[in-house]
């Protein structure tokens, strides 16, 4: 049995556009502090092996301290580190991945094609290849079946399915690869384990969000793996989380209040968007005012207004109508059971329904 590390996609210096220039600069500073909970994951896991799956840069150029402090952080862990570059970091003659000095437990797949490096010390074969452009359509996996005794682990920086321009990877090559574990990057959510054959298969996702379209916890992957079996271990690792919430503001006589009310608790390091949501009366919703006295609740906070203006539900009450005759039925059922909320609800999904297109009664 191997137990590895698998991560990827920590796409370091990443410019955090959404956020206010000083928010920014501290949040790639916070990006940096990712490599040392990394390791430190490592040594308390006493991993034997670390794989990152491409896209710990998030550009060719990176400032000179982020490069330095990835490799110093590998540096420190005390098992061998092999990187496959991706898309946004591919291997050039100009990427940190040559021109600075790396330790010596660490090493970078410099080809497109696919290499073997043997561990002897846990009978295995570490396999990888390199972005070497930011695009590549060449499927790196095909026609590939690893050969020998001992178990056999990949890692690439590639996106499974359909042709594609980041390294195609088709699931019967998955199956036909005769590997142990193949471990990915690209995507930026967690896969789950998955299984082509004998061939488990996964991607961690990015350690850290950096925007709405990557919500909710982050982190890396912690494996077991042994021929024709492997555990895996999702490891939060994220400081801080993109996180929406839907708050409904409907009837709120203050409407601050029915914010504060809907928030769950333990959101201060965390960026969130409040949707605001539900029926208000004619009155402007003041958002800005609303994220400046929210602020203390949040790293940072968006808002949105995704309100409608209140409806009089029974103001076609009397039309000789579809409408009209949906209205005077349910008015009916209302006589009958005041107090029933079910009937005002029929009616929104009912209203909904026949304003998408009425006949007219003749």
């Amino acid at each position: 049995m191997v137990r590895l590390i698998h991560a990827a996609d920590f796409h370091l210096d990443s410019p955090f556009s959404g956020l206010d220039p000083e928010q920014a600069i501290r949040r790639r500073a916070e990006q940096r502090e990712l490599l040392g909970r990394l390791a430190e994951l490592a040594r308390d896991r006493n991993a034997e092996l670390v794989l990152l799956a491409g896209d710990l840069f998030d550009a060719e150029r990176v400032f000179q301290e982020t490069a330095k402090a990835l490799a110093q952080h590998l540096e420190s862990i005390p098992c061998p580190v092999l990187i496959a570059p991706g898309n946004h970091d591919f291997y050039s003659g100009r990427s940190p991945y040559a021109t600075l000095r790396w330790p010596e437990n660490v090493h970078i797949f410099t080809s497109g094609q696919l290499e073997g490096v043997s561990l002897p010390q846990l009978n295995c074969t570490v396999y990888g290849a390199a972005f070497t452009a930011p695009r590549q359509d060449s499927t790196p996996l095909h026609g590939f079946q690893a050969q020998g005794d001992g178990m056999h682990l990949m890692v690439l920086h590639g996106q499974t399915g359909v042709l594609n321009e980041y390294g195609p990877i088709a699931p019967q090559d998955i199956q036909n690869s005769g590997l142990t574990y193949l471990a990915l990057g690209h995507v930026h959510q967690y896969s789950g384990l998955n299984r082509e054959g004998d061939t488990f298969w996964a991607y961690p996702g990015c350690p850290e969000g950096r925007g709405f379209d990557e919500l909710g916890d982050k982190g890396v992957l912690y494996i077991e793996a042994e021929p024709e079996n492997c555990r895996a271990q999702f490891v939060p690792l994220a400081k801080r989380r993109y996180q929406i919430f839907d708050i409904d503001v409907t009837g709120a006589e203050n409407v601050l209040q029915a914010i504060e009310a809907q928030l769950p608790a333990g959101t201060q390091e965390d960026i969130c968007r409040l949707r605001l949501t539900g029926e208000r009366g004619l009155d402007r919703l003041d958002l800005e005012d609303f994220g400046k006295k929210l602020a203390g609740r949040f790293y940072g906070v968006q808002l949105r207004d995704h309100t409608r203006l209140a409806q009089d539900l029974w103001a076609r009450l009397e039309e000789d109508s579809l409408t009209g005759l949906f209205l005077q039925e349910m008015d009916r059922r209302r006589r009958q059971d005041p107090d029933s909320g079910l009937v005002e609800l029929a009616v929104r999904f009912g209203l909904a329904a026949l304003e998408r297109g009425e006949d007219a009664a003749p």
